[in-house]
């Protein structure tokens, strides 16, 4: 599939939506091991690959160990965010600086 930042994704397997804030190129993003849809694409009859049903939590960005893709949840679900079969994890928010 073919990322841009902005583009709207829809899980085949649970009610998980995403956009796409940074990261560009042909990644197979997935949730729960399945491909992730374009909006209005049917869904297939999908079931999530075991170990990939973390679940994804609303309004938390998600990405890569490199930085190179990061996704915001829109909608949340049962499905874990990834790259093929490898999720991508929860990102921090950084530390404010003290105001002493």
């Amino acid at each position: 599939m073919e990322l841009r930042p902005g583009l709207k994704l829809s899980s085949a397997v649970c009610s998980t939506e995403v956009i796409v804030v940074a990261g560009s190129g042909d990644i197979d993003l997935t949730c729960g091991g399945v491909a992730m849809l374009m909006p209005g694409a049917e869904a297939g009859a999908a079931d999530a690959v075991d170990g990939l049903t973390e679940g994804t939590m609303l309004g938390k960005r998600y990405c890569d160990d490199d930085g190179t893709v990061e996704v915001l949840a829109t909608k949340p679900g049962d499905g874990s965010i990834g790259i093929g079969q490898t999720a991508l994890s929860l990102k921090e928010a950084k530390p404010l600086p003290a105001s002493d």
